[in-house]
């Protein structure tokens, strides 16, 4: 059980890593104005998204699966698993695909302005329409609940 511990625990720092050089660089383009500056930076935030996030993502759930299997964990008797798992599959196939498509979304249309030195009317609508925010906002949160259960087991 301490083999998975540790790779399961090496999945979660790759996940941060994820998190943390994704999500920021998404908070600073939607506040910058420089169109230049707002598409570099959403381009390599939706590098960092498909490189390292999703990857530590899929690393993550992996890891945590086999570790509760060989730590004699059961998901039906053990409410937090039960509970944990759902919330995992919520943030990790709803959440973070919604986010890496409208990072995209943002990138492509942003870099197309950039192109033209103006902002367009498309970039005006997808900025107002904040879907990696929201959702970025959802995985960052969602991960210290995800702690919280695994180590404390509540229920």
């Amino acid at each position: 059980m301490d083999g998975w511990r540790i790779v399961h625990v090496l999945g979660l720092i790759w996940l941060g890593a994820g998190l943390g050089s994704t999500y920021p660089l998404v908070l600073r383009a939607w506040v910058l104005n420089d169109l230049r500056s707002r598409a570099t930076l959403l381009a390599e935030a939706a590098d960092n998204e498909i490189r390292v996030l999703v990857p530590g993502a899929m690393v993550t759930g992996i890891t945590g699966f086999f570790w509760a299997v060989s730590g004699d964990y059961n998901f039906l008797r053990d409410g937090w698993l039960a509970a944990l798992a759902g919330l995992y599959v919520f943030f990790y196939l709803v959440c973070l695909p919604l986010f890496g498509v409208g990072l995209r979304r943002a990138r492509d249309v942003s870099l197309a302005a950039a192109g033209q030195d103006e902002e367009t009317e498309e970039m005006r609508e997808i900025l107002a329409d904040r879907v990696p925010l929201v959702f970025g906002a959802l995985l960052v949160l969602g991960v210290p609940v995800l702690a919280w259960l695994a180590v404390f087991k509540p229920f």
